[in-house]
């Protein structure tokens, strides 16, 4: 069995593997990419690869029988196309969830306390303890967008902290869970914070536009974790110009690593370079994870 990892994997997992397959580890340009996998059985990928027709067509006159993504999401994969194909898709749904979670709770404490700016200014030998007031996370309304794995364990922590949660999910409401549903129009316009935790949509329009952004309070804090261009990144700066977003909390962006360098100097921004995921314990049960679905699939 051969495999092919295109955006790296835990040591441990890696050799794991290298325990009943023979494992590559290269990174291919997508014009190379889909005559590279005809000669492996699986690939393993995350964000950086992109796996479209183009590349399914060639992959599937060889030997692919399976596309891994070691992460949550799958649209960075022409899914349904592969299946079609005979070729099985898989992802690690759960692995990264608790350290997704957590990276939004530290944004969430980050846009409403002005960590992000005191941390720049105060480096400059700035004092500028009158300019940073900020709110507390106790009594606020939390809207959260998307209801997963991520979303679920933000909730419980974010109750914890005494916030009022407020969820969408385009699945409907879960009866099982001591949180509100509510529509998307109507989180909305009553949620204090607002988190996102869905994948990119099909047809790359953001989830959040100049309007869904209007019909906000004013004063909302917005974070995203999940996926760039969710958020219309041109109506979110002129948001955060006019007042009417208090602050954003932003992992991820349109065309990283190339980004928006307006919207991330903005003060009222905290930014990371799309850290969701990296802690040593997600990345090991990430590659735990894959090395599980490899051999559930292949062996």
């Amino acid at each position: 069995m051969k495999i092919l990892i295109t955006d790296g994997l835990a040591k441990d997992a890696i050799a794991a593997l290298r325990e009943f397959a023979e494992v590559d580890e290269h990174f291919y340009e997508p014009d190379a990419l889909g005559e590279a996998l005809k000669g492996y059985d699986a690939v393993i990928i995350r964000s950086a690869t992109q796996i479209r027709q183009a590349q399914i067509d060639i992959a599937k006159t060889g030997q692919l029988k399976l596309i891994v993504r070691a992460g949550v999401g799958i649209d960075n994969i022409d899914h349904a196309y592969a299946k079609d194909q005979g070729i099985h898709v898989r992802n690690t749904p759960s692995a990264n969830a608790n350290a997704m979670a957590e990276l939004t709770l530290a944004q969430l404490f980050a846009v409403s306390r002005f960590i992000a700016a005191a941390n720049v200014t105060m480096r400059k030998g700035e004092w500028n303890k009158k300019n940073y007031r900020g709110v507390e996370l106790a009594g606020k309304t939390l809207g959260l967008i998307g209801f997963g794995h991520t979303a679920r364990l933000l909730a419980d922590k974010c109750a914890a902290l005494g916030m009022d949660i407020l969820y969408y999910d385009i699945v409907g409401a879960d009866d099982q869970v001591p949180y509100t549903y509510a529509d998307m129009a109507d989180l909305i316009q009553k949620a204090d914070f607002i988190t996102l935790h869905t994948p990119a949509s099909k047809d790359g329009k953001p989830l959040l536009d100049g309007s869904a952004i209007a019909s906000m309070k004013d004063g909302v804090r917005l974070v995203n974790c999940a996926r760039g261009g969710l958020i219309d990144e041109a109506a979110l700066l002129e948001a955060l110009t006019t007042g009417k977003v208090a602050a954003a909390g932003l992992d991820v962006f349109v065309g990283e690593p190339d980004v928006n360098l307006d919207l991330v100097n903005h003060p009222n921004v905290s930014v990371t370079p799309h850290l969701g995921a990296q802690t040593y314990e997600a990345q090991a049960r990430v590659g735990k994870e894959v090395v599980d679905v490899v051999k559930e699939e292949l062996c």
